[in-house]
């Protein structure tokens, strides 16, 4: 999908059509510069500038539906009577960012005479359509500053990822293949409520249905990957004999396929598989779901369906670039050194790679299948986040954990899947803490790319709680917003 942002800066006629034209040609500067200039992810479409309440309505209603428009950007570079916007703003559908800006960066103060005040009244404009945004409790981005500004420019930056993932949301739709895995609590939910709040679409199937799309692709086919897979990544044979490790490797390469293929016929971009239900799969599905991963696909193991869309929704709003699935498995508690070692039994995705990835083929107790091939790699040092989504029972909470992740302290050889190793802020003891007081979940939505503020944006505009631990966490203000967030989003 190619995305576009819609701008128009805000007016009226009471200053005359010289004014507007200057309104007209400082809009489209703007617009060209911050294309040019910017270094936006997407691009920001120039639009008349709206001066009446019927050309605010349609601004707005061709906005949503134009597919292509994942947001608008409007900015009142003069005075635009909010009650203008009402109608309009009653039928936005997509994100709205109010750029708070001007379209000079000093005032001429030598020069400067009523003309000048009266067209270049942003601090006035902006303030009456702030107003009825909020009067209207319509969540946005407000950025405020010159739009030359680098800061602005990285703000809206951020802002336009986060629009892509608040409209992707509604396109997310996650194919679980079984249930969740019996007793487990943190992975199970309301599908109904999050079609409701999200707009996902949370289906499941038998797995033989897609078992049949596996035993159905071609030896051909099969072959063709398995080359492909030998070209791009190291094989680690480790005493296997080379033709019995490539068989492992083809089962691999079919379950790929199959599931693709499976997964494009009926529109489906997350996946949800479960070692305890692999019906006719001769191995549990690793490589497989990591080259899917790569590819797009959101994933979730054991039946956690929230996870697997979220992580499709962060791919979506990264650029599908850093962003993975995973599970906090072990903690290293020397001090000075304490962090979490995340991995998962195979499914972590290579976008995250750090070096070289490996193919290798194990032993796995769990789905008491034969041997699986997967891809094994470390995941390299930086700032990133992790998000959990839980359901609550009466909502939803977002948790969004600050982490910093580490090369680890020692090699291990013996550990045959891909790992990272990172300390949560501010530090193990605290965010761990903090992390089971909110009830997030052993896995995660994980991603280098993405930032906190990205996150609660898109929470915030979904209607649901996101609370965050960071840096400046402490525990016994941490509970107090437990303790507030309850009453209000209770409300």
């Amino acid at each position: 999908m190619s995305y576009k942002f819609y701008f128009a800066a805000g007016s009226q006629d009471l200053y005359g059509e010289e004014c507007l034209a200057h309104v007209k040609a400082h809009a489209e500067e703007i617009v060209r510069n911050l294309n040019k200039e910017a270094g936006l992810p997407y691009e920001i479409v120039y639009k008349p500038t709206l001066l009446t309440e019927d050309g605010i309505y349609r601004f707005f209603k061709e906005a949503g539906n134009d597919e292509e428009c994942i947001g608008t950007i409007v900015w009142m570079h003069t005075f635009s009577p909010a009650k203008n916007w009402i109608k309009g703003l009653k039928v936005a559908s997509k994100p709205i960012c109010h750029l708070h800006t001007q379209y000079n960066i000093e005032i001429p103060f030598s020069t400067i005479d009523m003309d000048f005040m009266n067209e270049n009244q942003s601090a006035h404009g902006d303030r009456e359509f702030g107003h009825i945004m909020s009067r209207m409790n319509i969540v946005r981005e407000i950025i405020v500053g010159h739009w030359k500004s680098a800061e602005v420019q990285k703000k809206l930056a951020s802002w336009m990822r986060t629009a892509v993932g608040i409209v992707e949301s509604n396109k997310v739709r996650v194919c679980r293949f079984a249930d969740n895995m019996r007793g487990v609590a943190v992975t199970e939910g309301d599908k109904v409520e999050a079609a409701l709040k999200f707009g996902w679409t949370v289906d499941a199937y038998p797995i033989n249905e897609v078992v049949e799309y596996v035993n159905a692709v071609s030896n051909s086919d099969i072959k063709a990957l398995t080359d492909e897979y030998y070209s791009k990544y190291k094989i680690l044979l480790e005493g296997r004999e080379e033709a019995e490790f490539r068989k492992h490797v083809e089962v691999q390469a079919g379950i790929e396929l199959g599931f693709e293929r499976f997964l494009t016929e009926k529109n489906y971009n997350a996946i949800v598989t479960h070692f305890g239900d692999l019906g006719g799969l001769k191995q549990l599905p690793g490589l497989a779901m990591q080259r899917l991963m790569e590819k797009g696909y959101g994933f979730g193991a054991e039946g956690d369906w929230k996870t697997a869309a979220m992580v499709r929704l962060m791919k979506v709003m990264a650029d599908f670039k850093g962003t993975s699935f995973f599970e906090d498995y072990t903690y290293n508690f020397v001090p000075g050194s304490e962090a979490i070692l995340q991995a998962h039994m195979l499914e972590v995705c290579p976008s995250i790679a750090d070096g070289d990835i490996s193919i290798k083929v194990c032993p796995l107790s769990m789905g008491n299948r034969e041997d699986p091939a997967r891809l094994v790699y470390t995941c390299p040092e930086g700032r990133a986040i992790a998000t959990s989504l839980i359901d609550l029972g009466s909502r939803f909470r977002l948790i969004i954990n600050e982490v910093e992740c580490l090369k680890a302290p020692k090699a291990m050889p013996a550990l045959p899947v891909a790992t990272a190793y990172w300390r949560p802020e501010p530090n193990l003891q605290v965010g761990a803490e903090a992390w089971i007081l909110a009830g997030g979940a052993h896995h995660t939505s994980f991603s280098y790319n993405l930032t906190t503020e990205q996150m609660k944006l898109w929470a915030e505009s979904m209607g649901i709680e996101a609370v965050v631990i960071d840096k400046n966490t402490n525990i016994s203000s941490f509970k107090d917003t437990l303790r507030y967030n309850e009453a209000y989003y209770r409300g």
